[in-house]
């Protein structure tokens, strides 16, 4: 980790991850992502958002990320589900005699892209498609490939690393973004305890999408692929004092931990307004006696070349 930044873990923290993080992890497909959660840019706009007002860390994600990517301001770079180019617009300045190509598979957060860029003097080129079939761009087109948050949607992972390979320029890196399974674990807490009260189903204690290709689990895929692989982790910790803006986070940005990602005919509407009164009723009472609700981000990139 860079020295720079602060490092939340504790060992109570360690404790209680080990306890309540389950080892099976929510999948969902690419059409769900594309179709419900990506249809539009509230989910992005909610924990980009929430993250910038509530961090605690003053080095940003984007300041990591634009930190591993050694920017000198002339490179062509791809990003594979740019979303709506909240990365892409902080970087730019880094690039800015460079180009930019953002590929996504959802028209609606691809719009979000076009327009939040329109009139850079920084060519952008947008491209819907998926990041497993990248047929549509040449070989050694890219000296900086990233993929942020968004590699445990992609149908092919093997597919998606090869085509990287191909596209990047010798001497290229690929920055690949993602969590720990025990990031954000506090809210995990929160949300599995509220379940457990209410005797919810025992397949909604899952963890996180991402477990499909973490941190703890990335190197050996990637390494199939790539001949060397780093990894630079990051850390963050959101505090709330009040809990609204964390519910909006819980409920917006996470579809409730997964649990409203996709329709259930057990969970209707009523159990979730449990769900969040329950939930709302842990944040307050944290904030009650520590001052805050925290959140503690356990995250980073692998750095492919």
């Amino acid at each position: 980790m860079n020295t720079t930044d602060p490092d939340f873990r504790t060992p109570e923290l360690d404790l209680l991850a080990r306890e309540i993080i389950p080892t099976e992890h929510f999948e969902f497909s690419t059409e769900t992502a594309r179709d419900r959660f990506f249809h539009d840019t509230r989910m992005l706009d909610t924990k980009q958002r929430v993250h910038n007002v509530f961090r605690t860390n003053p080095r940003s994600m984007v300041d990591h990320m634009r930190d591993n990517l050694r920017l000198t301001g002339t490179e062509d770079l791809l990003d594979l589900g740019c979303g709506n180019a909240f990365v892409l617009e902080h970087l730019r300045p880094s690039i800015a005699d460079g180009t930019i190509t953002g590929l996504d598979n959802a028209p609606g957060v691809l719009d979000a892209a076009r327009r939040r860029m329109l009139g850079t003097a920084t060519p952008c080129t947008w491209i819907e498609g998926s990041a497993d079939d990248l047929s549509m761009l040449d070989d050694d087109s890219f000296d900086r490939v990233m993929a942020n948050y968004m590699i445990h949607y992609v149908p092919d992972l093997d597919a998606c690393f090869r085509e990287v390979r191909r596209v990047m320029r010798p001497g290229g890196i690929f920055q690949l973004t993602t969590d720990r399974p025990d990031s954000m674990l506090e809210m995990y807490q929160v949300h599995f305890t509220a379940l457990t009260e209410m005797g919810a189903p025992a397949d909604l204690h899952r963890a996180t999408p991402k477990g499909r290709l973490s941190l703890d689990n990335g190197r050996p895929q990637l390494a199939r692929h790539f001949d060397h692989v780093e990894t630079a982790t990051w850390q963050d910790q959101l505090r709330f004092t009040d809990p609204e803006p964390f519910m909006e986070f819980y409920r917006v940005g996470h579809n409730h931990c997964c649990a409203s990602s996709e329709p259930d005919a057990r969970l209707d509407e009523d159990f979730f307004i449990e769900l969040r009164d329950r939930v709302r009723a842990q944040v307050v009472a944290a904030i009650g006696e520590k001052g805050h609700f925290a959140v503690t981000k356990y995250t980073g990139s692998f750095l492919c070349s």
